[in-house]
């Protein structure tokens, strides 16, 4: 299914890129060009959504012992750069053209943009439903890049109606709509893009799980037969998946192998859990609080 969604977003991308992109010169829109770049970013961004989705599915090997779920998030930190230095150039051709003398678009360009915002929305709401189901912060990160080029579209739908409104009416600002329209997109975009890359970016330094997201994985563990104590608990995010270090007091009473035994339980009860690809089990013995501060 993560296979398929990122098939959609590609051929999705490259439709809506191609009818605004021959609408947009054809009506002379500037805002809808504008929005045509941004599909055509979306297809760049979908492309490499699916290199990291295969790519983080691949098995734990020698050089990757933890899997390569990381794949997914690296390649959204990518995404998000391409989003923003995209939105930069759309930014600065705008400011160019408020210099020049404005032009006013086709009506035709107002139907190119309803038809995309349409596509769009569904978009988002089918790769972020996805997304979330299979916990892939690159799908989720492309759905989110669905959505801003929906706004994108409705920002342009309200700058093509200004300049054809500002023509019937005979209102020379207004004429400028179309372009200032281009310009919303670029911040639009940019910031979309700032927060998905910082979002990012903070999965891929081993960020932990806070302690209200771990309970359930907790309260498993302190149920096992043997575990007197949870000393440690740390649940890395590793792509889509949950890697998972644990260090658990036992009778110091036991054997080696006794002990061993209850680790192996604790890592099958958390294997249970959807997202938890592996487990790291350390045996402690339940020593008296004196010693343990030792």
């Amino acid at each position: 299914m993560v296979k398929i969604g990122a098939y959609i977003g590609i051929i999705g991308n490259i439709i809506l890129a191609l009818v605004k992109g021959v609408v947009g010169i054809v009506a002379e829109s500037r805002a809808l060009i504008a929005d045509a770049i941004h599909s055509t970013s979306d297809v760049i961004s979908s492309i490499a959504v699916f290199i990291g989705v295969r790519a983080a599915k691949r098995p734990p090997d020698r050089d990757h012992p933890y899997g390569h779920g990381k794949a997914e998030t690296l390649t959204a930190i990518i995404v998000a750069v391409l989003l923003f230095l995209v939105g930069a150039e759309i930014g600065i051709e705008a400011v160019k053209d408020i210099g020049k003398e404005a032009t006013v678009p086709h009506a035709m360009a107002l139907i190119a943009v309803i038809f995309s915002i349409v596509v769009k929305e569904g978009m988002f709401h089918y790769k972020y439903q996805l997304g979330k189901k299979y916990k892939s912060d690159a799908l989720i990160t492309d759905a989110w890049h669905h959505r801003s080029d929906a706004f994108s579209s409705i920002a342009a739908f309200v700058g093509i109606g200004a300049s054809l409104l500002g023509d019937w009416i005979d209102v020379s600002w207004l004429l400028y709509g179309d372009v200032m329209a281009g310009l919303f997109v670029a911040i639009l975009i940019m910031r979309m893009a700032w927060k998905l890359g910082k979002d990012s970016i903070h999965n891929v330094l081993d960020h932990v799980l806070h302690e209200e997201d771990t309970k359930e994985m907790r309260e498993i563990v302190i149920q096992v037969d043997g575990v007197r104590r949870i000393d440690e608990f740390f649940a890395r995010e590793h792509g889509y998946y949950v890697i998972v270090d644990i260090k658990i007091a036992v009778d110091p009473s036991i054997t080696v192998e006794e002990g061993h035994a209850i680790a192996k339980n604790v890592k099958e009860a958390l294997l249970t859990i959807n997202n938890v690809k592996d487990v790291f089990v350390h045996v402690n013995p339940d020593v008296s609080p004196e010693k343990r501060s030792e």
